[in-house]
Parts: C-alpha cells; structure tokens; sequence
C-alpha cells in the first residue's frame, strides 16, 4: 500500500542518455557491425546509420550523461531537494550516484523510484555501472532477490494497475494531475543533438531535474497528497 511509505525513503531519480558517439562512422568497426545487427530488430527500410540515434535507449551502445535525484523532507514543512551527478565521464558520474546510494540509500526500508524505471532507468544504471568496473550498490543488485525484495518503484507500473499493454508517458500524467510539464523545453528525442551539436550539458541536467521532480509530483498525487510548492524546491 503506498500509504505505508513513508516517503523520506525514496529516491526519485531520472535519467539521461545518448549514444556513445556521436555519429555512426565514429564507432569502431566491430561496433557497427553489432549495431548493424542490433537495430535489425526494429528498423525497416532504413540502414544502422539512419537509426544510430536511437542507440542512446540501449545501454550496450549509449552512455549516461546525467542522473537527477530528489529527496524528499517532512519537517514542518514537506519540501523536496533536488541533486543532479553528471559529467562528461561516465564513470566518474556513476563512482558518485552509487557513493550516494551507499551512504544513504542502504537500508532495508530504502527505496527507488523512477518513471518506466524497472523496464529503463533501473537496468541502464546497472549495466553502465558493471561495464564501468563498478560494484553495484545494495540497492541496485537483485541477483538472486525474490520480488518482493526488489526495492523499485515504478511510477509507470503503478499506473497500470495491471494492465500490462498499457503505455502512458510521464508528460501526459503531468498534464492529467495538473502538474507543471517537465517537457517545456526540450524533450528525450532532443537531448542527443543538444549534447553532442550544441553542447549544453547544462540544459540536459535541468531538463533532468525537471523529470526527477514530476516523478515525485506525480507519487504524491498517487498518494491522494497535495503537489509540493514551488518554493519548497531547493537545488543543492
């Protein structure tokens, strides 16, 4: 039952990707070849090359560029702090997301939450943080859990409520509860010409935060609870 969950135990967390190079020809010969294979499954009457933006989303042949986090405080006044790790080096980036996990998000009553976080944000992290050499924080590690003590929430999954088919992006359930739009400047599918043409990882890391936010927006309105305020927003 969410109302059991006291919400000072979640992390909520969103993710940024892009692919691991910029463009296709600049991927390693063996790289090509198995992106080659790999975008078979879904492409049609286009190359590897026309779809290599979509590589990002595949955690084989993408990198994170940035994860935001939020927690969430209940003194006198409920207010959320916002947190973003990035860096051009991926492994830096992830050495410091699972220093946080491990000193603050190691207990048994710990949670993460994430929109379409067990089928994307869970697993990437995981996998980018094995392919960087990194033991993976407690947290993070389900070899060998039973489901139940997987400690992943799933804002998407909640929604649900069972119905597996069903697809509903983090926007249009912003729009649906009234809270703000994390997609007032740019969106997913922009985020690889921002990093790689324009540059400006800063704006990624904003555009990120305001994801993290809407994911813990969003819990609060699943809770039946009121919307946190803007001024009780702090970035740290």
């Amino acid at each position: 039952m969410l109302g059991e969950i006291k919400l000072s135990n979640i992390l909520f967390l969103d993710i940024e990707t892009v692919p691991q190079y910029s463009t296709f020809k600049k991927m390693p010969k063996i790289f090509q070849s198995l992106w080659e294979d790999k975008s078979k499954q879904f492409r049609e009457n286009q190359t590897a090359e026309e779809v290599y933006a979509k590589a990002g989303i595949y955690a084989e042949f993408g990198k994170i560029i940035c994860i935001s986090v939020g927690f969430i405080s209940e003194n006198e006044v409920r207010k959320i702090r916002l947190k973003s790790f990035f860096d051009e080096d991926e492994k830096t980036l992830l050495e410091n997301f699972f220093a946080l996990l491990n000193k603050k998000f190691n207990k048994a009553e710990h949670l993460l939450c994430a929109h379409n976080g067990k089928e994307f944000d869970f697993p990437y992290i995981s996998r980018r943080g094995l392919i960087n050499g990194l033991k993976l924080p407690k947290i993070l590690d389900n070899a060998s859990k039973k489901p139940w003590e997987i400690k992943h929430l799933d804002t998407l999954e909640l929604w649900k409520f069972g119905d597996y088919k069903h697809y509903t992006s983090l926007n249009l359930l912003a729009s649906i509860f009234n809270i703000d739009s994390p997609k007032d400047d740019i969106s997913g599918a922009d985020v690889a010409k921002v990093y790689y043409i324009d540059n400006n990882l800063q704006r990624i890391v904003k555009y990120c935060e305001k994801d993290a936010l809407t994911v813990a927006q969003l819990f609060l309105k699943y809770k039946c609870e009121d919307l946190i305020t803007p001024q009780n927003i702090e970035y740290v």
